[in-house]
């Protein structure tokens, strides 16, 4: 419990920024979510456009301060990897 008002104030605005950050980090992985699915259901004229807007929430994140630059940089070449497989077979 807070005995000063700068620390209750601290607190109050240490629970909006976490709720904002916690909305952010819910947008991404419901992004990554969306285009894991379009993955599954081989559904590669969605990728493209779903692929998009995984990074841009990825990307507004890492803005925010929500992720980290590594870690923000990590998940974007994951999906990445994983759509250009899908759109383009092996060669063998």
């Amino acid at each position: 419990m807070a005995h000063h008002k700068q620390a209750e104030k601290r607190n109050r605005q240490s629970k909006k920024r976490s709720l904002r950050n916690k909305s952010v980090a819910t947008g991404v992985r419901s992004a990554i979510k969306k285009l894991e699915q379009a993955l599954a259901a081989a559904k590669p004229e969605e990728l493209q456009t779903l692929l998009a807007a995984a990074i841009g929430k990825l990307d507004r994140a890492y803005s925010k301060g929500v992720m980290k630059r590594a870690t923000t940089a990590r998940k974007i070449s994951q999906i990445s990897r994983r759509v250009s497989a899908v759109a383009k077979p092996k060669k063998k």
